[in-house]
């Protein structure tokens, strides 16, 4: 199935939220490096699948490295590091707002390592998207216990610089070549490291119920194939900055589905929080007008 290419941001953003929700049904039944270790295996015998129906173009050694490389940074360090803290208490909301630096982050290296322009309405759209996921975020903040300890921390801004470093790897060295054989490298670097910590500090033991079975299925499916399908798409199509200013929008559609599934509450200045976020990801990713008596115009 083909998705309209205007369509691919909403699409993605609504995909990637519901990653938060298969999170949810997971985490009481498995180890976090133990569940994803599982997950990127799993994603990369489907993608290997796909390679041989499809007669998708061999990597060369470099190509595979460096989707290895953007692969153990995107999403081994970064799942790991999420799903790690919240396992050890880190409230899903703060974890969430840590989460929330990202776009920050990347735009600050894309402009010094890609040399992309970032405007102050760049700037503006991203500083009011950061905003707006701060006041959709709020009650959560405002109803943590205590608990949160350093290395809770540590692991949500290591997650944080892992999603940065990562995208921007993948724009700099991973952009061209076959997308299904760059995201199946991408895995085996993920399923590697995420491997690694499960035997270094994990007892690789897990529950098996139908909810660790659903989350299992729909975390590969949606999110590892299809997401990250949509994610490369825009990354080789679009700016860093702009492209992850999308991850903005992720905290208030998990809100909206979260009040759908489970009945949590959803209040006006939550409503306006996503309305912000909105306008900051538009500020962030707005075009340079076309003028037509001459070259782009600010």
């Amino acid at each position: 199935m083909t998705i309209p290419k205007r369509l691919v941001p909403a699409t993605f953003v609504v995909l990637w939220a519901t990653g938060f929700i298969g999170a949810r049904y997971a985490m009481p039944w498995a180890e976090p490096f133990t569940f994803l270790a599982a997950r990127f295996v799993l994603a990369f015998a489907i993608l290997g699948v796909m390679m041989l129906l499809l007669g998708s173009r061999k990597a060369r050694p470099r190509e595979a490295l460096h989707a290895v490389a953007a692969g153990a940074l995107m999403h081994g360090v970064y799942l790991g590091g999420v799903f790690w803290a919240i396992r050890q208490g880190l409230p899903a909301g703060l974890s969430a707002l840590i989460v929330g630096l990202q776009p920050l982050i990347t735009a600050l290296l894309a402009g010094r390592l890609l040399g992309e322009e970032i405007l102050p309405r760049h700037w503006a759209g991203l500083a009011a998207g950061f905003a707006g996921v701060v006041i959709v975020l709020s009650p959560k903040l405002g109803a943590m216990s205590g608990g949160v300890t350093w290395p809770m921390l540590a692991a949500s801004f290591i997650a944080v610089a892992g999603m940065s470093a990562g995208t921007i790897w993948q724009k700099r060295f991973g952009a061209g070549g076959d997308m299904i054989t760059g995201t199946f490298w991408q895995y085996v670097g993920a399923a590697a490291i995420m491997a690694l910590c499960s035997l270094a500090f994990e007892t690789q033991t897990f529950t098996l119920t139908g909810e660790l079975v659903f989350a299992m299925a729909w975390l590969v499916l949606v999110l590892s194939i299809g997401a990250i399908f949509l994610l490369m798409a825009m990354i080789r199509e679009g700016e860093m900055s702009k492209v992850s200013s999308l991850f903005y929008l992720v905290p208030a559609v998990t809100a909206v589905i979260a009040w759908v599934l489970f009945g949590e509450d959803l209040t006006l200045v939550q409503i306006f929080g996503m309305a912000l976020a909105t306008l900051g990801v538009g500020l962030a990713t707005a075009r340079k007008p076309v003028n037509k008596s001459g070259p782009p115009a600010e």
